[in-house]
C-alpha cells in the first residue's frame, strides 16, 4: 500500500469512490470536470495498482486549507488508511506554511481521533461563500466544520 499525488489516470476512479460514499450520503458528490480542475489537491492510496482510497487538500486563504473528498473503498475502511491519507495532507499543509485546517464533515469523531475539534461553520467565511452556495444542501447544510491548528501537528 502506497500513498501518491493523483495522476490523470487517477480522475475517474476518484470521482466513483467519492460519489459512491455520496450516494450513501457520506459526502458531497463531485463531477468529472471538478475532478479535473483539482487533481492537483489528491492524493491517492493504492494496493496492488488499484486505487482504494483518496483524500485533497484545497488552499482557501493564505492561512486556510479544507481536507476534502475523503473516501476509502468500503472493504478497506477501519485499517487506517482514512488517516494515513489525512495526516500527508497535514504535512502538506505545514510544508506550506498554512495555520488551520479544516474539513465539513458528517464523520466528526475520525476527524477528533487526529486532533481536529469542532468549530461552528459561520467562523468559515471564505468557504461559506465559496463552495457552499453552489451546493444543493445551501443554506441547509447538515455537515459539521472540525479545525486543527497547525501548530498542534
Amino acid at each position: 500500500m502506497r500513498i501518491r499525488k493523483a495522476k490523470i489516470a487517477d480522475a475517474k476512479i476518484i470521482q466513483e469512490l467519492i460519489n459512491l460514499n455520496a450516494k450513501k450520503e457520506q459526502m458531497l458528490p463531485r463531477a468529472l470536470n471538478d475532478i479535473y480542475e483539482n487533481l492537483r489537491d489528491f492524493y491517492v492510496c493504492e494496493e496492488k495498482g488499484h486505487v482504494i482510497g483518496v483524500c485533497a487538500l484545497r488552499i482557501l486563504w493564505e492561512d486556510l486549507a479544507e481536507i476534502r473528498s475523503l473516501a476509502v473503498k468500503e472493504e478497506h475502511k477501519k485499517k487506517g488508511i482514512g488517516k494515513k491519507l489525512v495526516n500527508i495532507c497535514l504535512k502538506e499543509a505545514k510544508e506550506l506554511g498554512i495555520k488551520k485546517v479544516f474539513a465539513l464533515t458528517y464523520q466528526t469523531d475520525f476527524f477528533k481521533k487526529l486532533n481536529f475539534r469542532e468549530i461552528a461553520k459561520k467562523k468559515l467565511p471564505q468557504k461559506i461563500w465559496g463552495d457552499c452556495l453552489r451546493c444543493p444542501k445551501f443554506p441547509d447544510c447538515d455537515e459539521h466544520a472540525v479545525i486543527i491548528y497547525m501548530t498542534q501537528k
